[in-house]
């Protein structure tokens, strides 16, 4: 395990716990509108692949607005 080599003061600390908590409780974490079966979902985003390929032989799943999925 990696161990700091000077003490970090108190403050730098707080600061920078601070903004790691704030970036996993941002309202958007990375959700993508995409309709399957005429219903309107929010998926992550490394998940609509999966969706795409689940109902791509009904030709359902389509993503809306976020370019397409990279391959």
């Amino acid at each position: 395990m990696a161990v700091p080599k000077r003490r970090t003061s108190r403050a730098n600390t707080r600061a920078r716990k601070a903004r790691w908590i704030a970036g996993a409780r941002r309202a958007d974490p990375g959700l993508v509108p995409i309709t399957v079966d005429g219903e309107r979902m929010l998926v992550p985003r490394r998940l609509v692949r999966y969706f795409h390929s689940a109902h791509s032989g009904e030709g359902s799943a389509t993503e809306s607005g976020h370019g397409g999925d990279r391959r």
